[in-house]
């Protein structure tokens, strides 16, 4: 099976997970980061899920699913222990849905994640072995650490300063290479973000 690679925009949308365990929880966290609005449909939930209740990040229907349940909502997950069940939420959603540890029963699989600031990137085996996905994710964490973070954030605002004070577009698009370039990522690896930073900063001003 073959899956579209997509990145969602879940900004106040309805989300809706069946199941209150670890997976679910896992799920429903990933889900709020997203800005969704998300609704937790579980007769027990995780400590976890418990606090985010409290929080009011969720609201939770404390009970066994019923098909009334997806009324509204954008994206479906099925998380339960179940496979019956989350076989019938699938069958009853219509929509998005997603089901835990059963992809070929949804229309969409999560992929592991990296996140470094405003870098994304996800990794999916297309279903065929999540616990590949998770390993080349950790390889990826290791290879893009935090202070790749740092540099994002930095070269957002260094991209802005390019645009004004570089007039000439030939020069300009050499600087917007630069910073994106294999030298740079070797030296924020080696030399960290403080040493790249002043580079670019200089480089930017020779441009000028």
């Amino acid at each position: 099976m073959k899956y579209y690679p997509a990145f969602l925009d879940l900004t106040d949308k309805k989300a809706v997970v069946i199941g209150g365990g670890k997976v679910a929880e896992r799920k429903v966290r990933g889900l709020i980061k997203a800005g969704a609005s998300v609704k937790v449909v579980s007769p027990s939930l995780t400590a976890g899920l418990e606090r985010l209740s409290e929080k009011g990040k969720v609201s939770c229907v404390r009970r066994n699913y019923k098909k009334g349940d997806l009324k509204g909502a954008f994206i479906v997950i099925a998380g339960t222990s179940s496979g019956e069940i989350n076989k019938r939420v699938a069958r009853d959603a219509g929509r998005l849905v997603n089901v835990v540890d059963s992809p070929s029963d949804g229309d969409f699989i999560v992929p592991s994640v990296v996140k470094r600031g405003p870098l994304t990137v996800a990794v999916s085996t297309e279903g065929a072995s999540p616990a590949v996905s998770r390993a080349v994710r950790k390889e990826i964490e290791k290879y893009y650490d935090k202070e790749f973070s740092r540099y994002l954030r930095f070269v957002e605002s260094v991209r802005e300063r390019a645009m004004k004070e570089i007039k000439d577009t030939a020069r300009r698009a050499r600087f917007f290479r630069s910073i994106a370039s294999e030298e740079i990522f070797n030296a924020l690896r080696d030399k960290g973000f403080n040493t790249v930073s002043k580079k670019v900063l200089a480089f930017l001003e020779s441009m000028k």
